[in-house]
């Protein structure tokens, strides 16, 4: 009879799941799609909790609609409430230095330069 310790039993179960174990992971955090080259224009309501999409693989953009779970495991939203109604500029580029708003980062070469992910 096999006998598999607790380490090796999770590495195959993780496997098993489309997750790689940990220490096949690389160091280098995911890197996430360009969902749109410019911001998106959002009426956020004060003490609302929004879930912004960080992956970039979100049909429901700026927020998340869980595709990060099949698209880019090991990326999630970021959870924010704003203090006050009012607009805001929702980055689209998915490189603000700001997340989840807007920074001006989407008009450099890289965002600007880059293929768009295809729309199915």
């Amino acid at each position: 009879m096999l006998r598999l310790g607790s380490a090796t039993l999770g590495a195959l179960l993780g496997a098993l799941r489309g997750r790689a174990p940990f220490f096949f992971r690389s160091a280098t955090p995911p890197q996430p799609a360009i969902a749109a080259k410019e911001p998106f224009p959002v009426e956020l309501k004060a003490g609302k909790k929004y879930a912004w999409c960080s992956c970039g693989h979100s049909k429901r953009q700026p927020f998340c609609d869980g595709s990060h779970m099949k698209a880019a495991p090991g990326m999630s939203p970021l959870r924010f409430t704003p203090q006050e109604d009012g607009p805001a500029w929702l980055c689209g580029c998915k490189r603000t230095q700001n997340p989840p708003y807007c920074d001006g980062t989407h008009n450099g070469e890289e965002v600007q330069g880059a293929p768009l992910p295809p729309q199915p």
